[in-house]
């Protein structure tokens, strides 16, 4: 039986080969290959699509969050208040900075930080939030006033206006705007923030060897941000596939009645982008056990809360202390979902779903 995997890139670079290949022989031909006119091109290119002032290219979505913390001072003595279900860049980038990180409880309907929650963190030495857009799905930011709030919006690219002081993105190649490597963007309508991501990108530097602050190298590649620019141009096309896969699978199981008991399936909003689609089941391990036995691909997005990660051992907390985080842990599961995907490969995702649970 053919597997079903829970992404193939494979007929989105097929379609693109020969722009992607142009792209490439334009970077080799210009022979600059870090930052330059590509970035350039593309930020412009990206912050007209977001609706913003500014965007920022960065060499990940993860040095992305970790530079906006860096531009804010946040230091040691400093909280930053986040989420417990997320990846880990979100919280990893609150400790490469010696900041402490405080947690809020997830909504247990959409997996985004509880904004009321989140609001109740706020203490005197809190210096930013990180709340994440997660799967696609914009979520509702806790009202901080005086706290800077930067969106990590790693899988949710166009989901919401802006309305943190900057935005992070991802272009890992899963992402919805994937390149072919690590990239990532700031993206932010003020200039001040963006003229010092710039500077910080390059550590710190204006002009070249002459540090003003303590940066790193943060850069884009040409080679990215040329290819980017050409993915750039179809996304409005894959997300509107996205969506309509995702309303295709809730479609699937409600004619299975019997499932509606077994799983909670994803609400999809208007401006959900579907990264991925994730339902919860009380029986995960053992559905996905079975589906990979089917040959069809699953991912568990994610298996450990933060506060329970090794790493943060020993800075007070415990099992149960964010129940709502801890429960999705054990229960979500990604389907199958990318631009491709056939009517007939969710047919059989979902049937053989049903045949788990019959």
């Amino acid at each position: 039986m053919s597997a079903i995997p829970l992404l193939d890139l494979k007929p989105q670079h097929e379609a693109l080969r020969e722009e992607l290949l142009r792209a490439f022989a334009r970077v080799l031909d210009a022979n600059r290959f870090i930052l330059g006119e590509e970035v350039e091109s593309f930020e412009g290119e990206l912050a007209e699509y977001l609706g913003v002032r500014q965007v920022v290219a960065v060499s990940s979505g993860s040095d992305a969050l970790l530079l906006c913390l860096m531009a804010q001072g946040v230091g040691p003595g400093d909280e930053v208040i986040t989420t417990p279900f997320t990846f880990f860049a979100t919280l990893g980038c609150i400790l490469r900075l010696g900041a402490t990180p405080v947690f809020a409880d997830i909504e247990a309907s959409t997996f985004n930080l509880d904004p009321e929650k989140a609001a109740a963190c706020r203490s005197a030495a809190t210096r930013a939030a990180l709340p994440v857009h997660l799967f696609g799905r914009p979520a509702t930011l806790p009202h901080l006033e005086g706290v800077a709030i930067f969106e990590d919006a790693a899988q949710s690219i166009g989901a919401s206006p802006l309305q943190g002081r900057a935005g992070c993105l991802s272009f890992f190649p899963s992402k919805n705007l994937g390149g072919m490597g690590d990239g990532g963007a700031i993206y932010t309508n003020d200039e001040d923030l963006a003229r010092d991501l710039r500077l910080l990108r390059a550590h710190g530097a204006s002009p070249k060897y002459i540090h003003h602050r303590v940066g790193g190298n943060f850069r884009l590649d040409a080679l990215q941000a040329a290819l980017l620019r050409i993915k750039l141009r179809h996304l409005p096309k894959w997300t509107a596939m996205r969506r309509q896969i995702a309303m295709r699978y809730h479609e699937l199981f409600a004619a299975r009645p019997e499932l509606q008991v077994e799983l909670v399936l994803p609400e999809i909003r208007e401006k959900h982008v579907v990264n991925q689609f994730v339902i919860r089941s009380a029986r995960r391990d053992a559905l996905r056990q079975h589906l990979q036995a089917q040959n069809i691909g699953t991912e568990v997005y994610y298996p450990l809360a933060m506060h329970l990660q090794p790493c943060m051992s020993g800075r007070g907390h415990a099992k149960g202390d964010f129940p709502e985080a801890e429960r999705a842990c054990e229960e979500v599961l990604a389907l199958p979902c990318f631009p491709g995907l056939t009517p007939s490969a969710q047919e059989r995702v979902v049937e053989t779903i049903a045949e788990f649970f019959a």
